[in-house]
């Protein structure tokens, strides 16, 4: 009998193992992972997989199934290995509680490679926007593009400690909360309203709260002209909703 999630998914749950962890920033946090079934897998830059924290067809999972599955952006790859990079926000969940435990030699299942985050190749330019959290999906997006892409864009966080490295030539601009809120962040819009963009629409990758997202996608469409179609927006997070991409 086929397992339910394949037909979610469309992919076979694979296994691995933790082999390394380490701080990325006071606040976010690296772990990579070994499994021989990446050696058959094909990734495109911005894909993620799906963390199995408790088992989707237990009986727990299937009374509570938002608490079984986490998403997590692919930092990184090479054969036989992948990295991921969670923030350590403030909370509990079942996926923050994963990422402050993982440690080297611990079993790990695995969905994917999933989604559909990922470059649009004819576009005239790039921009992006997010906090800490969208920077693990943008670091491969931006280590992808050729150094004479043009590209723009905002990465907000709470202090310059906090700064999450992304890859590549291009360096997006750095705002700093200092304790004002993520949610709805008006630091990040403001930045982005600011940009001294192009006349003509480009493509936007938006990451990160998904109230800010909104209110900057609105913007994009409202203030600049730019249709929805060329806004790619993954929502990771909001207050009061769990089981979103990290």
């Amino acid at each position: 009998m086929p397992n339910p999630l394949e037909r979610v998914f469309g992919k076979h749950k694979s296994m691995g193992t933790v082999v390394h962890t380490g701080l990325v920033t006071p606040t976010m946090k690296r772990i990579v992972i070994a499994s021989d079934a990446l050696r058959a897998m094909t990734f495109t830059p911005g894909q993620h997989f799906r963390i199995e924290i408790n088992d989707p067809l237990s009986l727990y999972g299937i009374v509570r199934p938002g608490e079984t599955l986490r998403t997590y952006s692919i930092w990184d790859h090479s054969e036989g290995t992948f990295e991921i990079r969670a923030h350590l926000y403030e909370g509990d969940g079942i996926g923050l509680r994963w990422v402050r435990e993982a440690t080297a030699g611990d079993p790990v299942t695995f969905w994917g490679p999933l989604g559909d985050f990922t470059i649009r190749e004819d576009a005239p330019y790039h921009l992006f926007a997010g906090e800490e959290t969208a920077a693990a999906a943008f670091g491969p997006i931006l280590g992808l593009l050729s150094p004479d892409a043009r590209v723009y864009g905002v990465l907000e966080s709470e202090s310059a400690e906090d700064e999450v490295p992304v890859p590549g030539p291009h360096e997006l601009r750095r705002v700093h909360r200092r304790g004002a809120p993520a949610v709805s962040s008006q630091t990040l819009l403001t930045a982005v309203a600011g940009l001294d963009l192009p006349a003509e629409p480009g493509a936007a990758y938006l990451a990160g709260e998904a109230r800010t997202c909104q209110a900057i996608r609105d913007h994009l469409v409202r203030d600049r002209g730019w249709e929805r179609r060329q806004i790619r927006v993954k929502p990771f997070w909001t207050p009061g909703k769990r089981g979103l991409h990290h």
